[in-house]
């Protein structure tokens, strides 16, 4: 998908083609909850986590305990 907001009517014909269509008065709706879903992913993909493990690396029993608090 390209940068450009997503339209009602695209959002619409996405929809119907993923096969579920929208009522009309949720067209807008629908359009804008994708275009915000599209800007926080395209935030994600510009987040630089070359020195981060994978989630599986962890290991939450080796960790050191300290009742310190």
């Amino acid at each position: 998908m390209s940068s450009a907001e997503l339209t009602p009517s695209e959002a619409a014909r996405w929809a119907a083609r993923a096969g579920l269509p929208l009522p009309d008065d949720r067209h807008v709706a629908v359009a804008v909850t994708a275009d915000h879903i599209h800007s926080v992913v395209a935030v994600l993909r510009e987040l630089d986590f070359g020195d981060t493990p994978p989630a599986g690396a962890f290991r939450a029993q080796e960790g050191k305990r300290d009742a310190a608090v």
